[in-house]
């Protein structure tokens, strides 16, 4: 394949690992398990045992394992055709896949902001109104 479609496939495969990754690791849906593996992450005897449960805890950690298993899926190789190629694949996903929760992250912040300004605004207005 040539290698400008490697680079295509690259920031189209990290988008869904992205988009898991962040999910499990920072989504309600998945608040109860993640908070689970939180406690066993803090307080469970074995160092083994912490380290295992901190992975679902950590988008980044977290992320490796989900890049694992689209290779899997995909086969999806860069630069070289063997071991190599999966090897590089993988540490490239989790790369692009990190930047885009990192900017989803910038982003998402922002946009909690400026709700609890809106908010703060509208709590004023009516105090105003009610004067």
């Amino acid at each position: 394949m040539e290698l400008s479609k490697q680079i295509g496939y690259l920031f189209v495969l990290a988008i869904p690992i992205a988009c898991v990754a962040w999910t499990v690791t920072h989504e309600e849906v998945f608040r109860e398990p993640r908070e689970y593996c939180s406690k066993k992450s803090k307080y469970s005897k074995t160092l083994w045992t912490r380290k295992f449960f901190y992975l679902f805890t950590c988008e980044y950690c977290f992320s490796h394992y989900v890049t694992l298993f689209f290779l899997i899926v995909s086969k999806f190789q860069m630069l070289y055709e063997d071991w190599l190629g999966y090897l590089i694949s993988f540490f490239a996903l989790v790369w692009v896949a990190n930047v885009y929760m990192s900017l989803f992250g910038f982003i998402r912040v922002g946009m909690k902001k400026e709700k609890l300004e809106a908010d703060l605004e509208e709590l004023h207005l009516q105090k105003e109104k009610k004067k």
